[in-house]
């Protein structure tokens, strides 16, 4: 998620009132920092007189956003470190015992650097708040954290993560008791609690009568096996090739792939151990160009049948296949819909009954008419698994089968109430084994989509807004756009205008949605800030018609050759 924390930087304030005002801050943080290397830093910046960095680190609080908090591990405030882990698990465990009495509160790690002393921090500070703390103290991918909160019953979930985010970052995800991703109401509440956490005890010490049980390696062995048992039957003959981006997936791949029948993966090995560098990758995220090179490079050796691969903490799932007669990756919108397909029709073919798919509001307009067209329901949500994942527990009255992001995330059914990369590349697995055992493949299941529905075809356009401005640059180019949208892009016409913000069928949030087009077939594009990085995205979509099996190459070029022409002209209206 997040390259740096969810605030912007108010800079260096000129006010000498301000400044004494921000130097005060940093020395009463100072002098209950428990940690030897921020404190350092503080007392460093103080003794130069180094406005910049106390700015930096002191103007403002780093607050809950798309995914808990993620930002730069630096002192103060507005970083990642002990004393703010510290004095947010307080203000959580404060905030859960007005609500359950006791709290029950599961804790997780990846391997990033400082993570398993944040999550030392977190038992640490539970505990001594009365908290009963279930504490996996060990490496583990952040959907087995997850799936142990809802199997052990727990009142919450935390996990320090900071997912596909660069070495620098780390972060505390958050999961109340239905196993969902924080979200509002409870966000503002807790960050009130943990306000008064800071005004009234901000060393975050308790008075004790909590406890700690060690939970090893129970939490992975029972993720492996619920979503080995859903997984079901069938082939298992494939040849995989299988990167963990120096993450914590890969010993619990390679089990799982065990335990439900699949020959061991050929594993990259450069990728497969931990190592919070992430020496072999500009950005240890598969949907980056490049981080998955060296997988598709190792497939070509080896003859694979498809690649896979997980983001540092496993929640994420890539894949890549051959397509004519070279390797290629597929997109999140590709997978999301393979997976919808396969899902809606292993319901139909149980027998059916009330049953729904989500999906986010970016992602590809395809899997609503899959749903459609096997009696399913499909939901819209906003971007991010906390709403994406929401349905599962507001509709109690269908079964949940599959939600997605186009953003490599994907849910399979409702073992873990977030997106897993563990159990979707199972369920691929198990697709391209079925598909091998008949002479087809994953772009055979993609065109027989086509047939039936048309090509929807989709491609992201990304602007980054680097320096410590960024997330600034990034706002005033959106209200920018929001103001006086184009009205004309690649040649062809805006004809439809909608402000996100404005709400409507779903609840306000900072975003545009532009169609553009003419007689011939129009795009849709939402462009809206990521809610973890300073960008601005645009997600495009066309849909083309598709005639018969002859036509499937030329209606997809009719469909690519439009997006490429909105893609590049918006582009430059992003980048304004």
């Amino acid at each position: 998620m997040a390259d740096r924390p969810e605030i912007e930087s108010k800079g260096v304030i000129d006010s000498e009132g301000a400044i004494e005002v921000r130097r005060a801050l940093a020395s009463a943080w100072l002098a209950i920092d428990p940690d030897a290397e921020t404190a350092a830093a503080i007392s460093a910046a103080l003794e130069a007189d180094d406005d910049t960095s106390l700015g930096r680190w002191f103007d403002g609080r780093i607050a809950f956003g798309t995914a808990g908090l993620r930002a730069e591990m630096a002192p103060g405030p507005t970083g990642m470190n002990r004393l703010v882990v510290r004095q947010t698990t307080a203000g959580l465990v404060a905030w859960l015992a007005e609500r359950s009495g006791r709290p029950t509160l599961v804790v997780g790690h990846d391997a990033r650097h400082r993570s398993a002393v944040f999550a030392a921090d977190v038992a640490e500070v539970a505990a001594s708040h009365g908290a009963t703390v279930l504490f996996i103290d060990r490496p583990e991918p952040t959907p087995v954290v997850a799936h142990e909160l809802l199997r052990r019953g727990a009142d919450a979930a935390v996990v320090i993560t900071a997912s596909h985010n660069p070495p620098a970052d780390n972060g505390y995800k958050l999961y109340l008791g239905d196993g969902v991703q924080l979200s509002s109401p409870a966000d503002a509440e807790i960050s009130a609690r943990i306000d008064r956490v800071v005004a009234e005890t901000p060393e975050a010490i308790g008075a004790g009568g909590g406890s700690i049980e060690t939970v090893g390696t129970d939490a992975a062995e029972a993720h492996r096996a619920s979503v080995v048992a859903a997984l079901g039957g069938g082939p298992r003959e494939v040849t995989v090739v299988y990167s963990a981006m120096h993450g914590v997936g890969g010993a619990h791949v390679v089990e799982a792939m065990a335990a439900a029948g699949f020959a061991p993966p050929i594993v990259v090995d450069e990728q497969f151990s931990p190592d919070p560098d992430f020496p072999t990758v500009a950005f240890p995220n598969p949907e980056e160009d490049g981080a998955m090179d060296l997988a598709l490079d190792l497939a070509e050796r080896v003859d694979a049948d498809v690649v896979v691969a997980n983001d540092p903490d496993a929640d994420r799932l890539a894949v890549a296949v051959v397509d004519a007669g070279a390797w290629r990756r597929l997109s999140g919108d590709e997978v999301g819909s393979l997976l919808a397909a396969e899902m809606v029709d292993r319901h139909v073919a149980a027998g059916g009954g009330p049953a729904i798919v989500a999906s986010s509001l970016v992602s590809s307009s395809l899997i609503d008419r899959i749903a459609e067209a096997g009696g399913v329901e499909p939901i819209r949500t906003l971007t991010g698994f906390k709403w994406i994942a929401r349905p599962i527990v507001d509709r109690s009255d269908a079964t949940f089968l599959f939600g997605y992001e186009e953003a490599l995330g994907y849910c399979v059914g409702d073992l873990v109430r977030d997106k897993d990369g563990i159990s979707a590349l199972l369920v691929v697995l198990g697709m391209v084994a079925a598909d091998r055992a008949v002479g087809r493949s994953l772009t055979d299941r993609l065109d027989d989509l086509a047939l039936r529905h048309g090509w929807h075809r989709t491609r992201p356009v990304t602007i980054r807004f680097d320096g410590e401005m960024g997330l600034q640059r990034r706002s005033s180019v959106l209200s920018g756009l929001v103001a006086s949208p184009p009205t004309e892009l690649g040649g062809l016409d805006v004809i439809e205008v909608a402000d996100l913000s404005a709400g409507g069928a779903l609840p306000p949030t900072p975003g545009l949605v532009l169609r553009v087009g003419d007689a011939r077939g129009s795009v849709r594009a939402v462009i809206r800030p990521s809610g973890t990085e300073p960008k601005l995205k645009a997600y495009l979509e066309t849909v083309e018609a598709v005639a018969d099996e002859s036509d499937l190459d030329a209606s997809r070029g009719r469909a690519d050759d439009r997006l490429a022409r909105v893609a590049d002209a918006l582009g430059g209206f992003m980048g304004a």
